[in-house]
């Protein structure tokens, strides 16, 4: 005998099951919502909120070296592999998955200058102050084999950097000269000087991949082109830059880190005046990395911070620090868009998110839908007083604190001086000079 079951809610007969959510339908006159904008600007408020409460940034530590990091190089195959340098000639790879490391070499005697891994991911090679550049391989050796480099090329002078070419096997030293040298020969297959001392610093442009570029001790950044025998252009700036990076989505901007505690970013084709000058720093910028999209750049400065700044804006978006961090000396932006590394003098590799308040792990679909709604919400009412308030603030030590404010008072003091003395000069004898045309102060091709 069958039993038939009422059920009082109609809808019982649609659903498979208790936890289905029924569809319900919305209407969007906007005559039927007259407390739409009040509402939404409080979900933005507290969403804005909760952002800076649950931003917590710092990863992890990876730790293992002796001696201060000098450099750092990223596997352009591998998202969890890294290589690190250190001011003891040591070169350590490091599994981030596992945060641990996974192969030691001593390479060089003295510092190791710089660090880069070819294109295909199968080699790396180091230079230090010993005038040696090493090629070593990628895997580490069998067991009873010696670790032993795949070729060495012992040079005149000491080589400060060096770089990968991004499709061919070729690579770029620089010292008192730029070389550029094939991987099959023991000589410079070209070599560049245009009356410098030393180069510090190069970099190969990851789109039209045969220019480059590099910064010298002369207060200089110049430009060549691996196709022609000579430089192709020099600016000179007030103070010395000390590391470049090309934007990996526009092939003719790049970003300066100078010793002004600025940034700027140049497009090659019109060097006399920069496009943007990056604020912040309380002092020098040691180098520069950009994201993988080419909308952002991270910086690390001798005042024991690290920045994130958006590319059109003038001041950092983010700051980060620890009591332990020292002077930051090198930094990296993670292939896959959502970390950062550091190294610095105290013999850490930091891991950091590059969204601080980023959740880590799977996300389920309502939670997805929800952060893109707060996201839209924060974007819509982020020029109001107290979301932009809330948004900006961010903690800082209190020397970094007390630096800015007084290069605040000493910048308002120029700013004065100068009035006073176009107020009570000639008219035109004193002329206005924009902030972005103060760093340049040559141009030669």
């Amino acid at each position: 005998m069958k039993v038939k079951v009422l059920c009082r809610n109609p809808d019982d007969y649609v659903r498979e099951t208790k936890k289905d959510l029924q569809r319900v339908p919305r209407n969007y006159d906007p005559s039927l919502h007259p407390f739409e904008v009040p509402r939404e600007y409080v979900r933005a408020l507290n969403s804005t909120k909760l952002e800076r409460v649950f931003a917590k940034p710092f990863v992890a530590a990876l730790e293992g070296h002796r001696d201060g990091i000098n450099c750092m190089a990223k596997h352009p195959k591998s998202l969890s592999t890294v290589l690190s340098g250190a001011c003891d000639g040591e070169v350590k790879l490091w599994n981030l998955a596992t945060r641990k490391c996974t192969r030691t070499i001593q390479a060089h005697e003295g510092f190791v200058r710089g660090l880069c891994v070819r294109f295909c991911g199968t080699s790396f090679f180091t230079v230090g102050d010993d005038k040696t550049v090493k090629q070593w391989k990628m895997e580490s050796p069998g067991y009873g084999e010696k670790e032993e480099p795949i070729h060495t090329i012992l040079g005149k002078t000491v080589y400060t950097c060096v770089d990968h070419h991004w499709r061919d096997p070729v690579f770029a030293t620089c010292g008192q000269q730029v070389d550029i040298w094939d991987e099959q020969r023991t000589s410079p297959i070209r070599s560049y000087s245009w009356g410098v001392d030393s180069i510090s610093s190069i970099r190969f442009n990851p789109i039209e991949t045969h220019i480059l570029g590099s910064c010298a001790a002369d207060r200089s950044i110049v430009l060549y082109d691996m196709r022609k025998p000579t430089p192709l252009k020099k600016i000179i700036l007030e103070m010395r830059t000390n590391a470049i990076c090309w934007n990996p989505m526009e092939a003719f901007i790049f970003t300066a880190a100078n010793e002004n505690y600025k940034l700027y970013t140049y497009d090659m084709r019109h060097m006399d005046t920069p496009i943007k000058v990056h604020m912040d720093h309380v002092s020098a910028v040691l180098d520069v990395d950009y994201s993988p999209t080419g909308k952002e750049f991270v910086t690390a400065s001798f005042d024991k911070s690290v920045r994130i700044y958006p590319v059109e804006s003038g001041h950092s978006r983010e700051v980060y620090h620890t009591k332990r961090m020292q002077h930051v000396t090198c930094v990296r932006w993670s292939a896959d868009n959502k970390y950062i590394l550091c190294g610095s003098d105290e013999m850490n590799i930091r891991i950091w998110k590059a969204n601080a308040s980023e959740k880590l792990g799977l996300l389920s679909p309502r939670e997805r839908a929800a952060q893109n709604y707060n996201q839209k919400l924060k974007e819509k009412f982020q020029h109001h007083p107290q979301v932009k308030r809330i948004a900006q603030h961010r903690h800082l030590p209190k020397a970094i604190y007390s630096q800015i404010k007084e290069q605040r008072e000493m910048r308002d003091s120029r700013r004065k001086k100068e009035l006073n003395r176009r107020k009570h000069s000639k008219k035109g004898a004193v002329p206005v000079v924009p902030e972005k045309k103060k760093s340049v102060i040559a141009v030669v091709e």
